[in-house]
């Protein structure tokens, strides 16, 4: 019995699949891999594809209990990202939105919305060194979103217009969006 000689990319997509296969390896790889992707910046939205929100009645909760309705951003420029610690997409784009909070949280209005628990979402943020606050949704109005998967980022102007709808990771600290939120503050975005 001869058995076939395996090429050095068979080789290697069969390690693909096993490390992708094996629990403890496969949120990393997924990790690096989006990474990868979240090098591109998001796009805005063509103008007949924008829309306005049509309502701000949505409660949100943070870790201390406090309730949050998002009417106070009403009139703001607010960044929604719908994320979870266990998404590698999520996870991947992560840093990025980090360093636009940094420089952004006194003049944008961050919001970042999951289901998980805050006792997850805690340490998942002490692990990483992130500062942002991080909310869970005490109404079904997210559904004014229309998110059907993770991560899904919206920035909204200050008249409720949805100016990006991006889903899956992004480079939300490039150039490109700073320009885009900078426009924004100062009313120069058309």
């Amino acid at each position: 019995m001869h058995l076939p000689k395996l090429k050095l990319k068979d080789i290697l997509f069969i390690l693909l699949l096993v490390v992708l296969i094996v629990p403890q390896t496969r949120q990393p790889v997924q990790i690096f891999l989006n990474k990868g992707i979240a090098i591109f910046s998001p796009s805005v939205l063509n103008l007949e594809d924008q829309y306005r929100l049509t309502t701000y009645n949505w409660d949100l909760i943070d870790k201390e209990g406090h309730v949050l309705n998002f009417k106070v951003f009403k009139g703001k420029v607010v960044l929604v990202n719908f994320w979870a610690t266990w998404c590698p997409p999520c996870i991947a784009e992560m840093p990025n939105l980090q360093r636009l909070y940094d420089d952004y949280h006194s003049r944008v209005e961050f919001l970042f919305v999951t289901n998980d628990e805050f006792s997850t979402i805690n340490q998942f943020l002490q692990k990483n060194g992130y500062s942002f606050s991080v909310y869970r949704s005490l109404s079904n109005d997210r559904d004014m979103f229309n998110v059907k998967s993770i991560p899904r980022t919206f920035l909204i102007d200050k008249t409720g217009r949805i100016i990006i709808d991006k889903s899956g990771a992004s480079n939300w600290n490039s150039q490109k969006v700073r320009q885009i939120i900078d426009d924004l503050i100062s009313g120069n975005a058309g």
